[in-house]
């Protein structure tokens, strides 16, 4: 059974290895899902869009962000295909993961996606999405609702106690006592 650390760092290393222009060990580029990695780079006009992924608890947020146009934004199914960008991602992440680890993680969808359409402009509009996801392996006493319990240990309990605005002032300090 992995860790906590374990899982995280793993999990972060499969979302890393997704950068724009990344190759597998034969030499063939990476494939996240993501529009980028359609069509020639060097003819085509390049889209930019990408994921980061932020974990809380024993969840994980995959965000996914792209530029669009507004005729896509109105065309029907646009939610679907942006639900199914973020899907790819976490299917990409899935198998990454069992590369790096050789261990496999279950990614459970959780709530609904959020999808957000912004423009700037009549030309420029953009998409950010999120879909959080319950990771396998993290236990339920990791969420964030859970309290937190003081770890201090007692000897720097101490030296702040003696210290501060209230404290005792040593018998060097010759400043005003105003």
């Amino acid at each position: 059974m992995a860790t906590v650390y374990e899982i995280v760092q793993g999990l972060s290393q499969a979302a890393a290895n997704a950068h724009d222009g990344a190759l597998n060990e034969d030499g063939t580029p990476i494939a996240a899902g993501l529009q980028r990695e359609e069509g020639n780079a060097l003819l085509d006009k390049r889209v930019m869009d990408g994921f980061n992924v932020k974990f809380y608890g024993n969840m994980m947020c995959i965000g996914y962000h792209s530029e669009v146009q507004l005729k896509e934004v109105y065309a029907n199914g646009f939610e679907g295909e942006v639900e199914q960008k973020i899907a790819d991602i976490a299917s990409f992440l899935k198998k990454e993961y069992r590369k790096i680890t050789g261990e496999s993680v279950a990614l459970t969808k959780e709530d609904e996606i959020d999808v957000r359409v912004e423009n700037s402009s009549r030309v420029r509009s953009w998409v950010t999405a999120k879909q959080h996801y319950k990771v396998g392996g993290l236990d339920e006493a990791m969420q964030n609702d859970a309290p937190s319990s003081d770890t201090m240990e007692a000897g720097w309990k101490s030296f702040l106690d003696q210290g501060g605005w209230d404290g005792k002032r040593p018998e060097n300090d010759t400043r005003n006592k105003e």
